[in-house]
């Protein structure tokens, strides 16, 4: 179960604040305390949320607010508290008497930021703002470095395997071309003439194959004489 409202919505004013609900306001609150906001409206005699009675009196009807522009030495201790605790916005109201939580977030935002950058920094980091564009730009190339995917590393058969299919091995077919895959320093014709000879050898066997033919046919047939 959720927790019940402050207040019945239905039967509650809502909007700008008279004068007459102000005094009613500052007089229950100098007799009694603060005390519960969640009661406070129907002991008060008004017919308010107890949320808006709070807001009221923290950020107009307190007597110890400060009005009128922040001077020069609260701008200073706004951005160095602003610079350690970042925007918890009601611990630094804690540290400047009389000024509200929303007032110093408000006033933040309108003037400060504006005030900090005409100076060079970042009102995020209160550092340089080149130093905070080089930081960012740092980051992003570490981030995309580390994104990047790893390159794949080729086995050591997978290199032996694209060597062969690539490498050059002469046939009786490409004996008529030239081999273009590696340069012998020869010129043309002397390359037609050592693929002459390649295809000569390959057509023609040596004389001592051809005298060891002769020689095995001429036993084979003496030894079938004498059977």
């Amino acid at each position: 179960m959720g927790r019940s409202p402050c207040c019945e919505k239905a039967h509650t004013n809502k909007g700008a604040w008279t004068k007459d609900e102000d005094q009613r306001l500052v007089d229950y609150i100098r007799l009694h305390g603060e005390g519960c906001w969640r009661s406070l409206p129907k002991a008060a005699g008004l017919r308010r949320c107890g949320k808006s009675c709070r807001l009221r009196w923290i950020n107009y009807l307190r007597p110890d607010l400060k009005r009128g522009n922040f001077t020069e030495e609260e701008d200073e201790l706004i951005i160095k508290l602003h610079g350690l605790l970042g925007n918890k916005w009601s611990l630094i109201a804690g540290r400047l008497p009389g000024r509200t939580d929303n007032e110093i977030k408000n006033y933040w935002n309108t003037h400060i930021k504006r005030k900090l950058i005409s100076r060079g920094i970042d009102p995020q980091t209160h550092l340089p703002l080149n130093e905070t564009t080089t930081n960012t730009v740092k980051a992003t190339m570490e981030l995309d470095f580390r994104n990047a995917p790893k390159p794949v590393s080729k086995p050591s058969f997978y290199l032996d395997f694209i060597y062969n299919q690539f490498q050059f091995k002469p046939n009786a077919d490409s004996l008529d071309e030239p081999n273009c895959t590696a340069s012998s320093g020869m010129t043309t014709e002397e390359e037609q003439q050592q693929l002459q000879k390649k295809k000569k050898k390959h057509d023609h066997p040596s004389n001592g194959q051809e005298l060891n033919l002769e020689l095995s046919i001429g036993i084979h047939s003496a030894d079938s004489s004498r059977v």
